[in-house]
């Protein structure tokens, strides 16, 4: 049995212009101490898959589906036995530190409440390893930030103590929503160290969600790569950035630099704007963005194996040719 199961997970939103189909039919499974990477455009669903999980979406949202945790079904638990799981056996680090630390409570009478709740440590103890997790994130006089409040601190500082409140309880299962947005390059480098760590030390399967194919690519076990609240292709790290078998896969990676590839320093922008989630196309919601798309397009093709424990939501039967080969020809 997986660590996490989560199958047909489907995210909708009533508004006043009509249901948004944020995630639809999203299926995946991770093991203890992997860490799968999830890519794609803003408003692909990457943020709404994370907080179906947790039991957090807006008032406005339904989820349905099923997402199991070592064998419990997460969808539709009451708010006493999200809280015990969550912080304790599942952690999420937001993508807004601001908004996600209360403002009336210090830093670490936030962080002690973490541990004094879910581990029953006395309080002394708790000081002391949320201290220590302060520093593993690089935070300086760690001593003195716990006795000041969010609005005290920088947002990248409010980030990191984000991080060090989702690693405390050293959880089963970490979802990591743009963990390192707001850091400096040289902080974001020892973060994903940390989680690395973390991963490889306590087995802790980690949910790494992220515009970073570079973070992914060294990070990450598997990707998962999403389009308008669907998978695109599903594989482990090296063969999907050696070899990407979608269109839109292709995509994201030839608009990154690789230092893998002579011709990288041309990068190409995917054109067009993703679909409307009120009103999604028919066919394959990136027929109109496709170089490749064609007549079979039209209808919407599922998600299918090919290769090694490799899955792809296209109808083209081999995969697409890198751009400058095309242009080379």
């Amino acid at each position: 049995m997986a660590l996490l199961e989560v199958r047909d997970l489907t995210v909708t939103f009533d508004t006043p212009d009509g249901v948004v189909h944020a995630v639809n039919g999203l299926s995946f499974d991770l093991e203890p101490g992997q860490t799968l990477g999830i890519v794609g455009e803003s408003g692909s669903g990457k943020t709404q898959t994370a907080l179906a999980m947790m039991g957090l979406l807006a008032e406005n949202g339904r989820a349905s589906g099923s997402v199991r945790f070592r064998g419990q079904e997460l969808l539709g638990l009451s708010t006493s036995e999200q809280t015990r799981i969550r912080g304790s056996k599942i952690s999420m680090i937001f993508q807004d530190p601001v908004s996600a630390l209360n403002p009336y409570m210090s830093i670490g009478e936030q962080l002690i409440e973490v541990l004094t709740h879910h581990r029953n440590l006395k309080r002394g103890p708790a000081r002391a390893r949320a201290i220590e997790m302060l520093r593993q994130v690089r935070i300086s006089d760690p001593e003195r930030r716990m006795r000041q409040y969010p609005h005290q601190l920088s947002g990248g500082m409010c980030q990191r103590i984000m991080i060090a409140m989702g690693l405390l309880c050293q959880p089963d299962l970490l979802i990591a929503d743009e963990p390192t947005t707001a850091l400096d390059v040289t902080v974001q480098s020892q973060i994903n160290l940390l989680m690395g760590e973390l991963s490889e030390k306590s087995s802790t399967a980690i949910v790494l969600i992220t515009h970073d194919l570079g973070v992914v690519a060294g990070l990450c076990d598997k990707v998962l790569v999403m389009y308008a609240g669907e998978v695109m292709e599903m594989a482990d790290v090296e063969p999907l950035f050696a070899d990407p078998a979608h269109p839109y896969s292709q995509g994201l990676l030839e608009s990154v630099p690789r230092l893998d590839r002579e011709d990288s320093g041309i990068l190409r922008a995917i054109p067009g704007n993703p679909p409307d989630l009120v009103s999604l196309p028919t066919g394959c919601p990136f027929r109109a963005r496709c170089d490749y798309a064609f007549d079979a397009c039209t209808e919407h093709p599922k998600l299918e194996p090919f290769d090694d424990d490799r899955w792809k939501r296209c109808f083209l039967e081999s995969r697409p040719m890198p751009k400058s080969s095309e242009e080379n020809a």
